[in-house]
């Protein structure tokens, strides 16, 4: 691991001034960090915001920016506008992140063709990753992925280096929440993000609404809280929770919270 860390570090020397993708999740926290230590002002943290990106995210990695000294922006972002993503097929986080890497590309330009940054690691290469091929057309490099650095390293990494992201959750756009072929809109990601807020406010780290037809919500629980949450009681205060953010019908999902659980593809919708 250590000589890993190396490696990364000597990846990041012979890039030299650049921007990277952040996200305040675990992979471009510790990049950032390391980016920081490595050229000092030479980096730049850049973060799209949107509605697809929880407030409390966008807040967190502005506070994670700030903790390490690194210059931080925060840019609008407008996929939402673009009918490809907010059909919501398989091709969505392929138009997602060709937005944000085209919003990347205008700043390396303008700061004199920067090299862009982003926080790909070998864990996510038996994955379908469609932000892998945008990055790749705006030949955005990954140097945690270069490095071979896996997540187990990742996270290891980031408590000896005493980032408060070492054993944070998996997160994830708010658009994914929603069934395949559910148009993305503002109002529904909206809907989502306070009921999100609202279980992680009765205790819970790990939680995901998923969108079902017919304003209903399935709710995933981390499996460690699963006891917990399906107890009578408390399934009743999780359920008033979620309907208070707008949902009509509301499950507890008995399996618990697994990555990827809302993207099972809905009928795509039928011609007229």
């Amino acid at each position: 691991m250590e000589e890993r860390l190396e490696v990364l570090k000597g990846i990041l020397e012979e890039v030299g001034p650049c921007l990277v993708a952040f996200s305040g999740g675990v992979d471009s926290t510790l990049l950032l960090r390391v980016a920081h230590d490595v050229l000092g002002d030479g980096v730049v943290a850049v973060t799209a915001v949107s509605a697809s990106l929880p407030a409390a995210e966008r807040d967190e990695a502005a506070a994670l920016a700030r903790a390490i000294g690194a210059r931080h922006l925060l840019i609008d972002s407008h996929e939402l506008d673009d009918p490809r993503y907010a059909r919501n097929d398989a091709g969505r986080c392929y138009f997602c992140k060709q937005e944000l890497f085209a919003i990347m590309s205008r700043l390396a330009e303008a700061a004199g063709g920067r090299l862009i940054l982003y926080g790909a690691i070998p864990d996510d290469l038996g994955d379908d990753r469609p932000g892998m091929r945008a990055a790749a057309e705006a030949r955005a490099r990954a140097p945690l992925l270069e490095a071979g650095l896996t997540k187990q390293m990742i996270r290891a990494l980031s408590k000896d280096f005493g980032l408060p992201t070492w054993d944070k959750p998996a997160m994830a756009c708010l658009a994914s929440r929603l069934q395949r072929f559910t148009p993305v809109t503002a109002d529904a990601l909206a809907r989502v993000e306070r009921a999100e807020q609202q279980v992680r406010a009765l205790g819970y780290r790990q939680v995901r609404v998923r969108v079902q037809a017919d304003a209903s919500a399935r709710v995933e629980i981390d499996r460690v809280d699963l006891t917990r949450a399906l107890a009578p009681e408390e399934r009743r205060r999780l359920t008033e929770a979620v309907r208070s953010a707008g949902f009509i019908r509301v499950a507890i999902d008995p399996a618990g919270y697994r990555p990827g659980g809302g993207s099972q593809p809905a009928a795509p919708p039928r011609s007229a």
